[in-house]
C-alpha cells in the first residue's frame, strides 16, 4: 500500500488561499468545497499572505542586484586593463 500525500499545483494552492483570504466562507467550508484538509488552507493563506512582500519587492531586488553586478563587472575590467598592461610591458622589452 502507498502513502504517497497527494500533490497539489500552485494554481489551486494560490485559489484557495485567496478564497480563505477573501473571508467569504470559513475555512471548513472552504475545506469541504475543495475537498482539502483546514489546516493546508490555513497553512497556504498564510504562506500568500508572507510571500506578498516578495511580489512588490522584486523591483528593488533586482535593481540592487543589477548594481552589484555591475559594479562587479567594472572591477574585473579594471583587473584585465591591469594585467593587460603589465603584459604589453613586459613584450615591448
Amino acid at each position: 500500500m502507498s502513502n504517497k500525500r497527494k500533490q497539489y499545483s500552485p494554481e489551486f494552492k494560490a485559489k484557495v488561499a485567496l478564497a480563505a483570504i477573501k473571508n467569504e466562507e470559513t475555512i471548513a467550508e472552504l475545506a469541504r468545497r475543495f475537498s482539502v484538509h483546514p489546516t493546508m488552507i490555513n497553512n497556504w493563506k498564510k504562506a500568500l499572505l508572507n510571500g506578498a512582500v516578495d511580489v512588490f519587492d522584486k523591483g528593488h531586488k533586482s535593481h540592487k542586484q543589477t548594481e552589484a553586478k555591475v559594479d562587479e563587472l567594472y572591477r574585473q575590467i579594471g583587473q584585465l586593463k591591469v594585467e593587460r598592461d603589465f603584459l604589453a610591458k613586459g613584450l615591448s622589452r
